[in-house]
């Protein structure tokens, strides 16, 4: 069997962030990127990875090398569904949960860059291939910490470089300094360019509700994150009661749990991360879910995998952009007037840069 898998290994790099990010409830401190290697019978290999915001990376790092990277071996790295399957069923103990999606989604996707390397076809291609490009819109001008004035220029110059929209975070304490940004936003980058606005999970259901009537005022192209990932109910409420879209999806871990949201008219626009849902194996579900309930995909972070993602569906709407793998990488995302474009590589899509990669690595 030259699928084979004869090594599969394990190691985590720490990336500093690009720029400082804050929202309402933390703030981004590093990028711990958990990466998977394995390679097969034939002599094919293929990288995978994963990543948090500064905390736990040590933990993924050591359920994959105590638990799932032996169980690998002697696997058909062909069979990637069964790979899945299996091992998440080797940790129904821990799972749902953060720590194991993110530990799975390091395995997929590295089975998946291999796949695709030996198929020859870029991931978007071998993952549906419904598009070639796909919209960008801006969250690096839009963070908590940011002055008026520095929000203000920073959504005209990235709408001057052909941005489709900005993402703005609220969650000030007073509403109404909230509602003074918003606007001074919407007024710098015009009436026909998108505005996203998210809030982090930082609101009750109630106060929700109340701020979603200043999204309303500034043609919000969508709500993100209003309410505690797991008050279904309470994100239920909101989208009957606004005329904003509601999204979510970066903090929810499990096909099922963006199955309830879609079921229950919770969501409108759903943002599943690779890492955080497990891998392109789920987060595939995800989106050909989505597109069952007529809902758009717009993924969370990760633009270097994602752009890939999005061009595997026919329902993705935009990308966000957020480059933060510079550090470790030889090339950048080709983005031309405000969209990405495919990459046409064989496997991920990424050239990493495994000199930058070695020297960035944690023993």
């Amino acid at each position: 069997m030259t699928a084979a898998i004869t090594r599969a290994e394990a190691f985590l790099v720490d990336l500093p962030v690009e720029t400082p990010r804050t929202d309402a409830v933390q703030a981004f401190l590093k990028q711990e990127t958990i990466f998977v290697e394995v390679e097969t019978a034939d002599g094919a290999t293929g990288l995978g990875y994963s990543y948090t915001i500064g905390t736990g990376g040590t933990a993924v790092l050591a359920l994959l090398r105590d638990y799932l990277l032996p169980s690998l071996l002697g696997r058909d790295a062909d069979r990637v569904e069964a790979a899945w399957t299996d091992l998440h069923a080797a940790t129904r103990a821990t799972a749902v949960g953060a720590i194991t999606s993110l530990a799975l989604a390091a395995v997929d996707t590295a089975l998946w860059d291999r796949r695709c390397k030996v198929a020859g076809q870029p991931l978007w291609v071998l993952a549906g291939g419904a598009k070639d490009r796909i919209p960008v819109y801006d969250t690096e001008i839009g963070w908590l910490h940011l002055s008026l004035d520095e929000l203000v220029d920073g959504a005209r110059e990235v709408m001057g470089r052909g941005a489709n929209g900005v993402k703005i975070k609220i969650g000030k304490p007073s509403p109404a300094e909230d509602a003074e940004r918003l606007h001074a936003v919407r007024e710098a980058i015009g009436s026909h360019a998108d505005l996203m606005v998210d809030a982090n999970q930082s609101f009750t259901a109630g106060e929700a509700v109340r701020r979603a009537k200043d999204l309303e005022a500034v043609g919000a192209a969508w709500f993100e994150e209003p309410l505690p990932a797991d008050d279904v109910r309470g994100h239920e409420l909101l989208a009957r009661s606004t005329s904003v879209p509601v999204a979510v999806g970066e903090s929810m871990y499990s096909v099922g749990q963006f199955g309830e949201y879609l079921a229950r008219g919770a969501a409108a626009v759903v943002q599943p991360d690779v890492a955080r849902v497990g891998g392109i194996t789920p987060w595939l579900k995800v989106a050909h879910a989505a597109e069952a309930h007529n809902v758009p995909v717009c993924p969370h972070f990760l633009m270097e995998l994602h752009v890939s993602l999005c061009g595997a569906v026919p329902n993705s709407r935009y990308l966000e952009h957020i480059p933060q793998l510079r550090a470790i990488t030889r090339s950048e995302l080709h983005v031309e007037a405000g969209v990405a474009h495919m990459p046409s590589t064989p496997g991920l899509g990424i050239e990493w840069d495994r000199d930058a990669m070695e020297r960035l690595r944690v023993s």
